[in-house]
């Protein structure tokens, strides 16, 4: 009897062990839609609650690789990238700040606001993972460009931002200086384009599963759920 019981509490406690996550987010800090797919896929886990240990790596992603570093008219470049007139900008900037707040996060759109070239931010948070503050230095890129309107194509921007979170901003300054992680960003960046992931955010479970978009979170409760299930019936 004391063995039968023994083995039933065993049972159960393996039955809640938290199950292994790996999440590949495929992004770009100055896109408005990847920190709210982020917030959504938080919401998500917070309703899901210690069914999974999370391991979250951002992925480099370029929305405007040939944008130069002092940057364009945010308007001005929608219009031309994506034909919208200046009340259909308008109009998506209203919706993301009503998106954004929901979330919890604040949307500071404004006048004369500049869409920046992100490729110094990427090959930051790749040192940032090393270091194991990757997700804290990310949250804080997307931040300080929509919410403090800050400049995050400048490197002194970028590693006060770093020393912000934790690290040595000394030592981002360096990094930034000698561009040693510029290589490995763009192979990665290639990486992630041979597996036809063309767009941002793109969420990547298990390197098996794909999501693309800033999805509900509903919809990424779905997602999981059906990853929980299947794990469970795995032998």
């Amino acid at each position: 009897m004391i063995s039968n019981c023994c083995q039933s509490a065993r049972q159960v406690t393996e039955s809640i062990q938290p199950q292994p996550l790996q999440i590949d987010i495929v992004s770009d800090v100055v896109c408005p839609w990847c920190i709210i797919g982020y917030k959504q896929f938080e919401k998500a886990l917070a309703q899901l609650p210690g069914q999974f240990e999370v391991s979250l790596d951002w992925r480099p992603f370029e929305l405007n690789p040939d944008t130069p570093r002092k940057g364009q008219d945010l308007r001005e470049h929608v219009m031309q990238k994506y034909g919208a007139t200046a009340e259909q900008s308008d109009a998506v900037r209203a919706e993301l700040a009503l998106i954004g707040a929901a979330l919890g996060f604040r949307f500071d759109y404004f006048d004369g606001m500049r869409m920046v070239n992100s490729f110094h931010s990427h090959q930051l948070l790749r040192w940032a993972g090393e270091q194991g503050l990757q997700t804290e230095l990310a949250l804080a890129l997307f931040e300080a460009f929509f919410s403090l309107r800050e400049d995050v194509s400048k490197d002194e921007t970028l590693a006060r931002l770093a020393g912000k979170v934790g690290l040595s901003s000394a030592s981002a300054m360096e990094v930034l200086a000698d561009a040693r992680y510029a290589d490995a960003v763009r192979a990665e960046q290639k990486l992630w384009l041979g597996r036809n992931i063309s767009a941002a955010p793109t969420f990547v479970f298990n390197q098996q599963y794909m999501l693309q978009g800033a999805q509900d979170a509903k919809i990424f409760v779905q997602v999981l759920s059906r990853i929980k299930d299947e794990f469970q019936k795995t032998p």
